[in-house]
């Protein structure tokens, strides 16, 4: 039985060492210093950092020390911190509440959220570009990140979603729309740890990590599904009940409740059979993928 004091202690540090990192980030004074408070406003709010815990984690896995990853971790965090501003903006999902607090643009207004989220997505290159690892490491890390972020990663499924909006679609298509926008960040995350730990891209290890990720997505996707259908705004710090307003068909919708959760199991013992190839223990990396397909917020 696996010890999950021990998962949790080890989740924990990790958040530490991540929060604090991101705590010192964006700190300069400067005359557009409410840009980096609109910045540092969505990049603090909280959340359990899932995607750059990953990278700590993997770079573990894969035989390296998991400080080494923290600028990796950081890059991923403001990512996704940019996707999440510009998702909840008026012209996408249209979401006043994040994390349990009001969205960017609703705080700062939409000009400077719009700009908020492009500014952390360069500042995500540069903290790759200036992580004390090889530059072969670096440039690798570039790649992999941008093809998560780009037309064929989230940006690409983003469109996908917002265009079949109110389009009967099958569970192929979803499954074609959430490899990108939800599945695409989290294979970065978890390949960004193999480059921190000074794998290649063709190692058994990051494979294991596209793989690890790839399901893991899709149990993910789907878990956020069922509770967008059934958990309240208090639980999940944000709008319950978005897919529906926004007519939007989902796995839910199309599925049910039961199939649904039969879908998150096996794609979660999917992503635990591609660990094995890694070189290093796997516990932790085998209590994420439970506790994600078992959360419920």
């Amino acid at each position: 039985m696996r010890d999950n004091s021990a998962f949790s202690l080890q989740y924990e540090d990790y958040l530490g060492m991540i929060q604090g990192t991101l705590q010192g980030r964006l700190k300069e004074s400067c005359p557009q210093e409410r840009l980096l408070d609109a910045m540092r406003y969505s990049l603090l709010a909280g959340g359990k950092r899932i995607r750059p815990v990953l990278t700590m984690a993997f770079c573990r896995a894969a035989g390296g020390a998991p400080e080494r990853a923290l600028p990796y971790a950081c890059a991923v965090e403001m990512l996704h911190t940019y996707s999440l501003i510009h998702d909840d903006l008026p012209c996408m999902d249209d979401d006043v509440l994040r994390r349990g607090k009001p969205t960017c643009h609703v705080v700062y207004g939409e000009c400077t959220a719009v700009l908020a989220g492009d500014a952390l997505q360069a500042e995500a290159f540069g903290q790759i570009a200036r992580a004390a690892c090889s530059p072969e490491s670096r440039a690798a890390a570039c790649g992999a990140l941008a093809e998560a972020a780009g037309a064929c990663g989230m940006c690409g499924g983003q469109y996908l979603d917002m265009a079949l909006e109110g389009h009967a679609l099958t569970q192929d298509d979803l499954r074609m729309i959430h490899d990108k926008k939800t599945a695409a960040l989290l294979v970065a995350a978890c390949r960004l740890g193999v480059l921190a730990a000074e794998g290649t891209t063709d190692s058994p290890a990051y494979l294991a990590a596209t793989a690890y990720a790839s399901h893991l997505g899709m149990a993910f996707q789907i878990r956020d599904d069922i509770l967008d259908a059934t958990a309240s705004d208090d639980a999940l710090g944000k709008s319950a009940g978005s897919d529906e307003r926004n007519g939007k068909h989902t796995f839910y919708t199309l599925l049910g409740p039961e199939a649904c959760n039969d879908l998150v199991m096996r794609y979660t013992e999917q992503a635990k059979q591609a660990l094995p190839a890694l070189p290093a223990p796997t516990d932790f990396l085998v209590g994420m993928a439970d506790m994600l397909g078992q959360r419920d917020h």
